[in-house]
């Protein structure tokens, strides 16, 4: 069985908790938990640093809070959104997420907020080729994700009390503004051991400009902000999705924006060996037969109008989050080991969305071809 995505090491440096005053916290508020506590840190993530926690009983849960020190945005690392969320979608839906245990908001704890939940047993593939399985349980592992999403689409977020979780109109131009200003606060950021500033993106202005031109039809629902396989845990055994990790960037917006982010791999070239290395046709399903899964388990007509503005803005904003990845590298921020590497990966992303917009207006256009 693969534990991609799972493999946990010492706690790393920066990034060290007071072990006695978390197992105190957590005597009391989860029943049953008992000292001692044993704490270790996931490789894998690049935004909260996450930790593996074992207590006496040998019972295992994991432990998500904010990274150390001041941060760049207000509204990032949101920890309380996505103990809230899961909370919700548990309690009320039939998207499967981990339980929640607590969620404690009091920075002196532990150094900054955090919450705790279920520790799900399952596999996690950090590669969207799933290499080591037969190519039927691939197409089945991606099936399983599409209809996850579907399923998350479909929940009635005010029904369960996410009314006020997001705005339920805009979403595409909030995005705009908000990844406008966050880019611009990224590149201001300077190295503290070499002075350099971390890189701008290029031609933002012409970005945006089609981007407002070509967007589609506004519509409402939950995104989970960053549905991609690695934030998906799979059954030990059987094809399908037992957890959707990672709610950090969920509100309420557009679908097709999570669809794109799921689909992003078909849409870096092969030869473009800084992304995952890559050799000609994935070696899964096509995007093709994955959208029309899609559609047919959310009950939307296929091809998929304007579906090369949601690829070009989920090109935009990966480069966006990744720039990020390079302001919190060069503010000593980081929290995972492959951080510098991924901080490398903001301008071909930003290069790959003006590729889109370079081909011209997307007029009237009902293709989901590549």
């Amino acid at each position: 069985m693969s534990n991609e995505g799972q493999k946990t090491s010492a706690i790393r440096s920066g990034h060290e908790i007071d072990i006695a005053t978390l197992e105190t916290f957590l005597v009391e508020r989860i029943p049953n938990f008992s000292r001692p506590l044993h704490v270790s840190q996931f490789a894998f993530g690049q935004s909260n640093p996450t930790y593996l926690l074992k207590d006496g009983n040998q019972q295992q849960y994991v432990l998500r809070k904010k990274p150390p020190g001041a941060l760049l945005s207000k509204t990032a690392h949101a920890i309380e959104r996505e103990y809230r969320i899961i909370n919700a979608l548990g309690q009320h839906s039939d998207v499967p997420v981990p339980k929640v245990y607590a969620l404690c908001e009091d920075a002196s704890v532990i150094g900054t907020p955090f919450y705790v939940m279920e520790f799900l047993k399952g596999r996690i593939f950090e590669d969207v080729r799933m290499l080591s399985l037969p190519y039927e349980d691939r197409r089945q592992c991606w099936y399983s994700a599409l209809e996850t999403l579907a399923k998350l689409h479909r929940v009635d977020f005010k029904a369960i009390g996410l009314e006020t979780y997001g705005r339920n109109s805009g979403f595409y131009e909030r995005q705009m503004k908000s990844l406008h200003k966050v880019s611009s606060a990224q590149a201001a950021v300077v190295d503290k051991d070499t002075g350099i500033k971390v890189h701008d993106l290029p031609r933002l202005d012409e970005m945006f400009a089609w981007f407002k031109k070509n967007q589609p039809k506004d519509i409402a629902t939950i995104v989970h902000g960053d549905f991609k396989i690695d934030n998906l845990v799979y059954h030990p055994i059987e094809n399908r999705v037992i957890g959707v990790l990672d709610w950090e960037l969920s509100t309420i917006g557009h679908p097709l924006s999570d669809l794109a982010n799921l689909l992003q791999p078909f849409y870096i070239p092969a030869s473009d060996s800084g992304f995952k290395d890559m050799k000609g046709p994935l070696p899964i399903p096509d995007s093709q037969e994955l959208m029309q899964v899609y559609c047919r388990y959310s009950q939307q007509p296929f091809p998929i109008p304007q579906w090369m503005f949601a690829v070009a803005f989920s090109h935009f904003r990966l480069a966006v989050i990744t720039q990020g990845i390079a302001a919190r590298v060069a503010r000593k921020q980081a929290s995972s080991a492959r951080a510098i590497e991924v901080a490398g990966k903001s301008i071909p992303m930003a290069n790959l969305t003006l590729e889109i917009v370079d081909q011209g207006d997307l007029v009237n256009d009902n293709s989901s071809k590549l």
